[in-house]
C-alpha cells in the first residue's frame, strides 16, 4: 500500500521548503525514500483512500469491534505527527517504521502522516516551535475537521494521533485552537487515543483542569504519554526553561493529571535495548534516547494494545505497577487475542518421558 501523509510545508518551484505552507495531501509509492510535488492528489481523494483502507482491514481485538457483522466493522487510522528536526526522508522513514512495527505486533489500520516544516538542523529548534504552532491550524482545517465531518455523516472509522516530540505539542495546539472552528466545536466527534512519545510539552500542561487542555480531553477517550527518564534531547528543552516547566516525554505526569491521562515509563526498556547497541558516538547514543520507540517491538507490542482499548489501561500485559505507576516490561499478548489474529501461540511443554 502506498504511504498516505499530508504535509503543511510550502511548495516553492516545485520543491517543498522547511517554511509553513498550506496543506497537501500527498500519496507515496513505497519505492521511493521522499516526496516531491507529484506525489500530490485530491483531499477528497485521499480521504476516501484512507478511509476504504482502514475499512478493509479491521481490527478484531478493537474495543469497537461490532458484534452484528452485517453491520460492518469500523477501521482504524493512526496519525503520525513528527517532532523537529526532521526532514521529508527523515518523515517518511519514521511513519513507515511505525507501521510495519505496529503491524508486525498485530495491530490492523492505516498509518498516516501529517509532515510539518521542521528543519533538519537542531539550531532550528525555537523556530520549529513556532512552525508547530502555525501548522497546528492546518492540521484543525486539513485533516480533523474532514475526518470528523466523515463521523458525522456515518463513517465509522476509529481515528487515532501520536505525536513525537514536538509533534506532541502540535497536537495540543490543535485541540486548543479547535473552539476557534464553530462548527467543529459544536459537532458530535470525537478522538480515540491519543499518544505522546518524548514529548515535548511541559508536564504541567496535562494536569486536571488546565484550561490549555480542556477541548484535548473532552474530545478523546484517552491519553497515554510514554516517558524516558533518560531522554537526553528533553533535557535540553528542560534546560531552556530553567528546569521551572518539566517535559513530559522525560517526567511523566504531573502529580494530578486529567483522569483520561495515564503515564507509562519506558525507562528500563530504553536502558536494556541501548545495552544491546553499539553506538558509534555520544550523538547516536542522544538520538536513540530520544527516538527508540521506532525501533521497539516491545513499545509498538503496548502501543498496539492501547490503541485497540480492548484491554484496560492498567491491565495491559505489557505494564508493570510498581509503587502505583505503571512501567514498560516484557509481556505479550493474551493468547485469546493472538487466537483470532492468526498469531502464534506458546505450545505447551511436551511430557518427559518415564
Amino acid at each position: 500500500m502506498p504511504t498516505y501523509l499530508m504535509t503543511a510545508r510550502a511548495l516553492v518551484n516545485g520543491a517543498f521548503t522547511s517554511e509553513p505552507g498550506p496543506i497537501r495531501a500527498l500519496r507515496v509509492p513505497n519505492t521511493v525514500a521522499t516526496y516531491n510535488a507529484t506525489h500530490e492528489i485530491r483531499r477528497e481523494a485521499w480521504f476516501k483512500a484512507v478511509r476504504d483502507a482502514a475499512a478493509k482491514d479491521p481490527n478484531p481485538n478493537s474495543a469497537t469491534w461490532r458484534l452484528d457483522a452485517a453491520a460492518g466493522q469500523p477501521g482504524d487510522v493512526l496519525f503520525y505527527v513528527h517532532g523537529y528536526n526532521n526532514d521529508l526522508a527523515s518523515v517518511l522513514d519514521r511513519q513507515r517504521a511505525l507501521g510495519r512495527l505496529l503491524r508486525a505486533e498485530g495491530w490492523h489500520g492505516v498509518v498516516v502522516g501529517l509532515d510539518w516544516p521542521s528543519d533538519n538542523s537542531i539550531l532550528n529548534y525555537i523556530e520549529d516551535r513556532s512552525d508547530g504552532a502555525a501548522v497546528a491550524r492546518a492540521l484543525v482545517e486539513g485533516a480533523l475537521v474532514p475526518l470528523c465531518e466523515s463521523q458525522e455523516n456515518g463513517c465509522q472509522t476509529n481515528v487515532h494521533l501520536i505525536g513525537h516530540s514536538t509533534g506532541a505539542y502540535v497536537i495540543m495546539k490543535a485541540f486548543e485552537i479547535a473552539p476557534d472552528r464553530g462548527e467543529l466545536h459544536k459537532g458530535d466527534w470525537r478522538i480515540g487515543q491519543v499518544a505522546f512519545i518524548s514529548g515535548d510539552v511541559a508536564s504541567a500542561s496535562l494536569s486536571a483542569g488546565d484550561s490549555s487542555n480542556a477541548t484535548l480531553f473532552s474530545r478523546i477517550m484517552r491519553l497515554t504519554n510514554f516517558s524516558n527518564g533518560d531522554d537526553r534531547v528533553l533535557a535540553v528543552s528542560n534546560a531552556k526553561r530553567l528546569g521551572v516547566r518539566p517535559r513530559a516525554g522525560r517526567v511523566g505526569l504531573p502529580p494530578r493529571p486529567d483522569p483520561k491521562a495515564v503515564n507509562v515509563d519506558c525507562t528500563a526498556i530504553h536502558r536494556a535495548e541501548a545495552a544491546a547497541r553499539d553506538f558509534g558516538s555520544v550523538t547516536e547514543q542522544i538520538v536513540f534516547s530520544h527516538g527508540f520507540y521506532f525501533e521497539s517491538a516491545l513499545f509498538a507490542r503496548d502501543l498496539a494494545m492501547t490503541l485497540e482499548g480492548a484491554i484496560d489501561r492498567q491491565k495491559i500485559p505489557t505494564r508493570r505497577q510498581v509503587n502505583g505507576e505503571l512501567i514498560l516490561e516484557k509481556g505479550d499478548r493474551p493468547d485469546f487475542q493472538k487466537q483470532v489474529l492468526g498469531m502464534p501461540r506458546p505450545q505447551p511443554p511436551r511430557p518427559v518421558p518415564a
